[in-house]
């Protein structure tokens, strides 16, 4: 018998091995855990979109057709398949340096960096008007995006046409948060002068649409946390079961056994 109860002790204690060896805590499934956050409100939104490094933009200047050719970069055919003749045409576009320049037809270096789009237009007319009379200058940003990590059901990045969109319109891009995701804790990722910068928005509290965040930037980046019943589910191997089942029974024939 006392052979019968080490041997079951024994088991036991293998029993609780593997579970303890698949418990998995928040520290090792939550993103960017490290990071100091914004408490103060001092991470806020500039009161235009502004134009950073590595914008990709558009532009084109309208008038006098034969006035303006030289301020317009013409519009590239590319196939489409290397296997048809079809074509498409890409719009021609500047993307802005590390210094904020970019090189354009005629001005040569000029610098959108840190330039609103209506400070931006405003700029370029006033350049081109000592060429053209009266020059109709459309900007636009191509590749706005924001991406959304996390517990949502369609993660990834996404380009913003409109060049405008606030945090519940960039989640419901993103699917919604899931019924794990933790609404009280979304974590916002945002690049400042060369710096990342950091704060988080309580989806629970009215006040985050009054938020000077909630309207988000080019580039931002929302991380949803998952809540503790999610960080649980990811500690259960769907093998423990299979395992324990599997112990428990082999035990019990050697007990039968051995008390025989």
């Amino acid at each position: 018998m006392n052979i019968t109860k080490q041997i079951l002790k024994n088991f036991s204690l293998l029993l609780l091995a593997v579970v303890a060896s698949s418990c998995v805590t928040s520290k090792e499934i939550i993103y960017f855990q490290d990071e100091a956050v914004n408490k103060n409100n001092d991470l806020v939104m500039h009161a235009d979109l502004v134009y950073k490094p590595n914008d990709l933009i558009f532009i084109s200047i309208g008038g006098d057709a034969e006035a303006v050719a030289p301020f317009n970069l013409p519009a590239v055919s590319y196939s489409v398949s290397s296997v048809s003749a079809n074509a498409d045409l890409k719009m021609p576009t500047y993307i802005i340096d590390k210094n904020g320049l970019i090189e354009y037809p005629v001005l040569g270096s000029i610098k959108l960096g840190g330039l609103s789009r209506e400070d931006a237009t405003s700029f370029l007319k006033n350049k081109i008007s000592a060429y053209v009379k009266d020059p109709v200058i459309n900007i636009r940003l191509i590749n706005f995006t924001v991406t959304v990590l996390g517990e949502v059901r369609n993660p990834g990045t996404f380009t913003v046409e409109d060049e405008r969109i606030s945090l519940t319109e960039a989640l419901g891009l993103a699917g919604d948060l899931t019924i794990y995701g933790k609404r009280e804790n979304v974590f916002l990722i945002r690049e400042r002068d060369g710096k990342k910068v950091f704060t988080k928005f309580d989806l629970t509290k009215i006040s985050t649409v009054t938020s000077p965040n909630y309207y988000l930037e080019q580039n931002d980046v929302l991380v949803i946390e998952p809540n503790s019943a999610k960080v649980r589910s990811a500690s259960y191997n769907q093998n423990n079961g299979v395992i324990i089942s599997a112990i428990g029974t082999l035990a019990t024939i050697i007990a039968i056994f051995l008390v025989k």
